[in-house]
């Protein structure tokens, strides 16, 4: 008797070939390629693109043991363009075309769905200062020194002394604040629009010059001698830009000086992402590197530009083995589907930076221009500060 090979059907065929392209193969050896277990994430994946593929490995449709590498080659190759658009991701793309979703109404809603997770599952995945953007490895592998290293870096540029007003947007859980407070002696107003954030950087910062506030940045309303803007700018949408840019140059004094690091993209896109879009960041957006300088013109003189996005697959990874070696913690409260889902955010990101199709930016900006020296880091830094501190490591050593 001649048993009758599996039928092989279009959409499994067509998704082989569109990965193979990618140098990932289906039920291949190396980790990069992809296990499936469930027949359904053929059909999934090419009706849904990023969306079915995200969703099908939290249904544990799949498996792939060096996902951020797979996700790596996978843009790589630009699959995503190669899927036909679905219905999804075209209504995605009509909304944010028509309609601001990032007004000051619909604001708090990445705080509730993100940020708002639970203060004790960022303490296990983050550094001890609560970082939740990139950090700056140089000369170290360690996750927590080079989270300061990066706020020390900003705090340079920032050319910050002690009895300067310094104002946060997005300042998370306070770890910037406290830090300019601290090792700068900074008054320090940072705002949130996240109850947790807010509640745990007023503990964090207590005992200290440091105000916190649950605020959207077009409610502030007093001026500061600097400005610093970290992991804030994907929210606010390309319909704000010049509104969240003439925020900030209300909030500054002439010659102030405003950094501004966000995650960008290499061109301007007019949606995200949708699986980051429903289950990670809703109503998140990348700017481009120009939509951020054009947002800026007539009000802002642009000082200087830093990219560094290949620190953050560094960051992303260390952020996922912290929460794999938490995990426990959590398990009863999230679930599997939720351990799927996260893993699959920091890791579909980290590939998506080793593949330079995101980048990481620091833009420094002065109200009226400022003048400027190559201090002995490199970096371009306010000439009022020319005695200020080194680098991290040398000011620790020193």
């Amino acid at each position: 008797m001649h048993l009758r090979p599996p039928r092989t059907s279009l959409a499994q065929v067509t998704i082989e070939g569109l990965f193979a392209s990618a140098d990932i193969r289906l039920e291949g050896k190396r980790p990069w390629d992809i296990r499936v277990h469930d027949e359904r994430f053929f059909r999934r994946v090419l009706a849904s693109g990023t969306l079915g593929l995200g969703e099908s490995y939290m249904d544990g449709w799949w498996d792939c043991d060096a996902l951020d590498e797979m996700c790596c080659r996978a843009i790589r190759a630009r699959l995503e363009e190669r899927v036909s658009l679905s219905l999804h991701t075209a209504l995605a793309v009509a909304t944010s075309i028509l309609f601001n979703l990032q007004s000051r109404s619909r604001s708090g809603l990445v705080g509730k769905r993100h940020y708002d997770f639970g203060n004790d599952l960022f303490e296990c995945m983050l550094d001890p200062s609560m970082q939740y953007s990139c950090a700056w490895f140089r000369g170290t592998d360690d996750l927590a020194l080079a989270q300061r290293e990066k706020m020390d870096l900003i705090c340079r540029k920032l050319g910050l002394q002690k009895g300067m007003s310094l104002l946060d947007i997005g300042c998370g859980w306070g770890g910037l604040a406290r830090y300019a407070a601290e090792h700068y002696g900074c008054r320090v107003v940072g705002i949130t629009i996240s109850e947790q954030q807010c509640r745990h950087a007023a503990e964090f910062c207590r005992g200290l010059p440091v105000e916190i506030r649950l605020q959207d940045y077009r409610e502030v309303t007093e001026k500061f001698d600097c400005v610093v803007s970290v992991g804030m700018l994907e929210h606010v949408g390309a319909k704000n830009y010049r509104n969240y840019m003439k925020a900030v140059f209300q909030s500054m004094h002439e010659g102030s000086v405003f950094l501004c690091q966000s995650i960008a993209g290499n061109w301007a896109s007019p949606f995200t992402d949708p699986w980051i879009t429903r289950y990670i960041f809703p109503n998140s957006i990348l700017p481009s590197a120009a939509q951020v300088a054009k947002a800026a013109e007539k009000l802002l003189v642009l000082e200087d530009v830093q990219n560094f996005g290949a620190d953050y697959e560094k960051t992303l990874k260390a952020w996922e083995r912290n929460f794999t070696r938490a995990w426990n913690r959590f398990e009863s409260r999230y679930g599997e589907r939720f351990y799927r889902m996260w893993r699959f955010y920091l890791l579909s990101c980290a590939g998506a930076f080793r593949a330079r199709s995101l980048q990481l930016l620091q833009f420094l900006f002065s109200k009226g221009g400022t003048r400027y020296f190559a201090s002995r880091t490199g970096w371009l830094v306010p000439e009022r500060t020319a005695h200020a501190p080194r680098r991290l490591s040398d000011r620790v050593s020193a």
